[in-house]
Protein backbone atom coordinates (compact mmCIF):
# COMPACT_ATOMS: atom_id res chain seq x y z
CA UNK A 1 0.00 0.00 0.00
CA UNK A 2 2.90 2.35 0.64
CA UNK A 3 3.49 2.38 -3.14
CA UNK A 4 0.12 4.00 -3.91
CA UNK A 5 1.39 7.55 -3.66
CA UNK A 6 4.39 6.94 -5.88
CA UNK A 7 2.42 5.04 -8.52
CA UNK A 8 -0.35 7.68 -8.46
CA UNK A 9 2.22 10.40 -9.10
CA UNK A 10 3.67 8.48 -12.03
CA UNK A 11 0.18 7.86 -13.44
CA UNK A 12 -0.71 11.54 -13.17
CA UNK A 13 2.57 12.51 -14.86
CA UNK A 14 1.84 10.14 -17.73
CA UNK A 15 -1.63 11.66 -18.13
CA UNK A 16 -0.11 15.14 -18.31
CA UNK A 17 2.50 14.13 -20.89
CA UNK A 18 0.20 12.01 -23.07
CA UNK A 19 -2.71 14.43 -22.83
CA UNK A 20 -0.77 17.57 -23.72
CA UNK A 21 0.96 15.80 -26.61
CA UNK A 22 -2.16 14.21 -28.08
CA UNK A 23 -4.52 17.15 -27.63
CA UNK A 24 -2.35 20.21 -28.18
CA UNK A 25 0.59 18.97 -30.25
CA UNK A 26 -1.45 16.66 -32.49
CA UNK A 27 -5.23 17.09 -32.55
CA UNK A 28 -5.37 20.89 -32.21
CA UNK A 29 -2.69 21.25 -34.89
CA UNK A 30 -4.81 19.27 -37.37
CA UNK A 31 -8.06 21.16 -36.86
CA UNK A 32 -8.87 24.41 -38.66
CA UNK A 33 -12.19 25.45 -37.16
CA UNK A 34 -12.84 27.91 -39.98
CA UNK A 35 -12.19 25.53 -42.88
CA UNK A 36 -13.56 21.97 -43.14
CA UNK A 37 -11.56 21.24 -46.27
CA UNK A 38 -8.23 22.09 -44.63
CA UNK A 39 -9.16 20.06 -41.56
CA UNK A 40 -10.00 16.98 -43.62
CA UNK A 41 -6.83 17.42 -45.69
CA UNK A 42 -4.75 17.65 -42.51
CA UNK A 43 -6.11 14.35 -41.24
CA UNK A 44 -5.46 12.72 -44.60
CA UNK A 45 -1.94 14.09 -45.08
CA UNK A 46 -0.80 13.67 -41.46
CA UNK A 47 -2.25 10.25 -40.82
CA UNK A 48 0.78 8.84 -39.00
CA UNK A 49 0.88 11.88 -36.72
CA UNK A 50 -2.82 11.42 -35.99
CA UNK A 51 -2.14 7.75 -35.21
CA UNK A 52 0.50 8.78 -32.67
CA UNK A 53 -2.01 11.16 -31.12
CA UNK A 54 -4.57 8.36 -30.80
CA UNK A 55 -1.97 6.16 -29.09
CA UNK A 56 -1.25 9.00 -26.69
CA UNK A 57 -4.96 9.36 -25.89
CA UNK A 58 -5.18 5.61 -25.20
CA UNK A 59 -2.20 5.88 -22.83
CA UNK A 60 -3.94 8.78 -21.11
CA UNK A 61 -7.15 6.78 -20.74
CA UNK A 62 -5.30 3.76 -19.35
CA UNK A 63 -3.63 5.75 -16.59
CA UNK A 64 -6.87 7.58 -15.85
CA UNK A 65 -8.54 4.22 -15.20
CA UNK A 66 -5.58 3.16 -13.05
CA UNK A 67 -6.01 6.32 -10.96
CA UNK A 68 -9.65 5.42 -10.22
CA UNK A 69 -8.35 2.56 -8.10
CA UNK A 70 -5.20 4.27 -6.81
CA UNK A 71 -6.91 7.42 -5.52
CA UNK A 72 -9.62 5.35 -3.87
CA UNK A 73 -6.92 3.43 -2.06
CA UNK A 74 -5.32 6.69 -0.93
CA UNK A 75 -8.49 8.39 0.30
CA UNK A 76 -10.76 5.63 1.58
CA UNK A 77 -9.45 6.01 5.14
CA UNK A 78 -10.68 9.64 5.17
CA UNK A 79 -14.24 8.79 4.14
CA UNK A 80 -14.96 5.54 2.37
CA UNK A 81 -18.38 6.65 1.06
CA UNK A 82 -17.13 9.94 -0.38
CA UNK A 83 -14.09 8.19 -1.83
CA UNK A 84 -16.40 5.70 -3.57
CA UNK A 85 -18.46 8.53 -5.05
CA UNK A 86 -15.33 10.43 -6.09
CA UNK A 87 -13.98 7.32 -7.83
CA UNK A 88 -17.33 6.75 -9.52
CA UNK A 89 -17.32 10.21 -11.11
CA UNK A 90 -13.73 9.75 -12.29
CA UNK A 91 -14.76 6.42 -13.80
CA UNK A 92 -17.70 8.10 -15.58
CA UNK A 93 -15.28 10.64 -17.02
CA UNK A 94 -12.94 7.89 -18.22
CA UNK A 95 -15.78 5.91 -19.80
CA UNK A 96 -17.11 8.94 -21.67
CA UNK A 97 -13.62 9.76 -22.90
CA UNK A 98 -13.31 6.16 -24.06
CA UNK A 99 -16.52 6.51 -26.07
CA UNK A 100 -15.22 9.82 -27.44
CA UNK A 101 -12.06 8.09 -28.68
CA UNK A 102 -14.17 5.83 -30.87
CA UNK A 103 -15.18 9.00 -32.77
CA UNK A 104 -11.52 9.77 -33.44
CA UNK A 105 -10.97 6.17 -34.47
CA UNK A 106 -13.75 6.56 -37.04
CA UNK A 107 -11.99 9.65 -38.40
CA UNK A 108 -8.76 7.65 -38.56
CA UNK A 109 -10.47 4.95 -40.63
CA UNK A 110 -12.31 7.40 -42.89
CA UNK A 111 -9.18 9.40 -43.72
CA UNK A 112 -6.88 6.46 -44.44
CA UNK A 113 -5.85 6.77 -48.12
CA UNK A 114 -8.98 8.85 -48.70
CA UNK A 115 -9.69 11.68 -51.12
CA UNK A 116 -10.87 15.01 -49.81
CA UNK A 117 -14.56 15.32 -50.61
CA UNK A 118 -17.52 17.26 -49.25
CA UNK A 119 -18.99 14.09 -47.73
CA UNK A 120 -15.72 13.31 -46.00
CA UNK A 121 -15.42 16.86 -44.69
CA UNK A 122 -18.95 16.73 -43.24
CA UNK A 123 -18.33 13.32 -41.67
CA UNK A 124 -15.07 14.47 -40.06
CA UNK A 125 -16.78 17.62 -38.78
CA UNK A 126 -19.65 15.66 -37.22
CA UNK A 127 -17.31 13.14 -35.60
CA UNK A 128 -15.11 15.90 -34.18
CA UNK A 129 -18.22 17.57 -32.76
CA UNK A 130 -19.33 14.29 -31.17
CA UNK A 131 -15.84 13.70 -29.76
CA UNK A 132 -15.72 17.18 -28.28
CA UNK A 133 -19.23 16.91 -26.79
CA UNK A 134 -18.59 13.55 -25.15
CA UNK A 135 -15.27 14.71 -23.71
CA UNK A 136 -16.83 17.95 -22.46
CA UNK A 137 -19.56 16.07 -20.59
CA UNK A 138 -16.89 13.75 -19.23
CA UNK A 139 -14.86 16.72 -17.98
CA UNK A 140 -17.89 18.01 -16.07
CA UNK A 141 -18.00 14.66 -14.28
CA UNK A 142 -14.25 14.98 -13.77
CA UNK A 143 -14.86 18.35 -12.16
CA UNK A 144 -17.28 16.75 -9.70
CA UNK A 145 -14.59 14.14 -8.95
CA UNK A 146 -12.10 16.93 -8.21
CA UNK A 147 -14.56 18.64 -5.85
CA UNK A 148 -14.83 15.45 -3.83
CA UNK A 149 -11.08 14.77 -4.04
CA UNK A 150 -10.36 18.33 -2.92
CA UNK A 151 -12.74 17.91 0.01
CA UNK A 152 -11.04 14.65 0.98
CA UNK A 153 -7.65 16.34 0.75
CA UNK A 154 -8.79 19.16 3.04
CA UNK A 155 -10.19 16.66 5.57
CA UNK A 156 -7.06 14.52 5.38
CA UNK A 157 -4.30 14.57 7.96
CA UNK A 158 -1.60 13.63 5.44
CA UNK A 159 -2.47 15.66 2.32
CA UNK A 160 -1.69 19.42 2.50
CA UNK A 161 -4.92 21.43 2.72
CA UNK A 162 -3.56 23.89 0.16
CA UNK A 163 -3.62 21.08 -2.41
CA UNK A 164 -7.26 20.47 -1.60
CA UNK A 165 -8.08 24.13 -2.23
CA UNK A 166 -6.18 24.07 -5.54
CA UNK A 167 -8.10 20.95 -6.62
CA UNK A 168 -11.39 22.69 -5.78
CA UNK A 169 -10.40 25.66 -7.95
CA UNK A 170 -9.51 23.30 -10.79
CA UNK A 171 -12.90 21.61 -10.39
CA UNK A 172 -14.74 24.93 -10.73
CA UNK A 173 -12.84 25.64 -13.93
CA UNK A 174 -13.75 22.31 -15.52
CA UNK A 175 -17.42 22.55 -14.55
CA UNK A 176 -17.93 26.19 -15.56
CA UNK A 177 -16.18 25.75 -18.91
CA UNK A 178 -18.00 22.50 -19.65
CA UNK A 179 -21.46 23.87 -18.93
CA UNK A 180 -20.85 27.08 -20.85
CA UNK A 181 -19.41 25.16 -23.79
CA UNK A 182 -22.48 22.93 -24.01
CA UNK A 183 -25.13 25.64 -23.66
CA UNK A 184 -23.59 28.93 -24.86
CA UNK A 185 -24.19 29.31 -28.59
CA UNK A 186 -21.37 31.83 -29.11
CA UNK A 187 -18.86 29.97 -26.95
CA UNK A 188 -16.29 30.10 -29.77
CA UNK A 189 -16.11 33.89 -29.40
CA UNK A 190 -14.93 33.49 -25.80
CA UNK A 191 -13.10 30.17 -26.16
CA UNK A 192 -9.66 31.57 -25.32
CA UNK A 193 -10.95 33.16 -22.11
CA UNK A 194 -12.66 30.01 -20.90
CA UNK A 195 -9.65 27.86 -21.80
CA UNK A 196 -7.55 30.03 -19.52
CA UNK A 197 -10.17 29.57 -16.78
CA UNK A 198 -9.75 25.80 -17.12
CA UNK A 199 -6.09 25.38 -17.99
CA UNK A 200 -4.53 27.71 -15.40
CA UNK A 201 -6.21 26.34 -12.24
CA UNK A 202 -6.19 22.75 -13.50
CA UNK A 203 -2.50 22.80 -14.40
CA UNK A 204 -1.56 24.50 -11.13
CA UNK A 205 -3.83 22.30 -8.99
CA UNK A 206 -3.32 18.92 -10.62
CA UNK A 207 0.35 19.46 -11.37
CA UNK A 208 0.98 20.48 -7.75
CA UNK A 209 -0.83 17.35 -6.61
CA UNK A 210 1.26 15.28 -9.03
CA UNK A 211 4.54 16.73 -7.78
CA UNK A 212 3.50 16.15 -4.16
CA UNK A 213 2.58 12.54 -4.92
CA UNK A 214 5.90 11.91 -6.63
CA UNK A 215 7.93 13.46 -3.80
CA UNK A 216 5.99 12.11 -0.83
CA UNK A 217 5.12 8.79 -2.43
CA UNK A 218 8.64 7.59 -1.80
CA UNK A 219 8.44 8.41 1.91
CA UNK A 220 6.62 5.72 3.85
CA UNK A 221 5.68 7.87 6.83
CA UNK A 222 3.50 10.16 4.73
CA UNK A 223 1.31 7.24 3.75
CA UNK A 224 1.48 5.12 6.89
CA UNK A 225 -2.24 5.61 7.28
CA UNK A 226 -2.74 3.45 4.19
CA UNK A 227 -1.32 0.42 5.93
CA UNK A 228 -3.60 0.66 8.97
Amino acid sequence: MKQLGKISGIAYAMIFLAGFYSNFAVLESLIDSSNLSITAANFINNHSQFENGLIGFVVMLFFDLVLVWLLFGMTKSISKNISYISSFFRLLHALLFGFALFKLWEIYQLTFNASNSTNLQNSVSELLFDFDTLWTVGLIFFGVHLILLGYLAIKSTYIPKALGVLLLLAAVGYIVDGIVKLFMSNYADYKDIFEVIVIMPSVIGEFSFTVWLLIKGFNKKHFKILTT
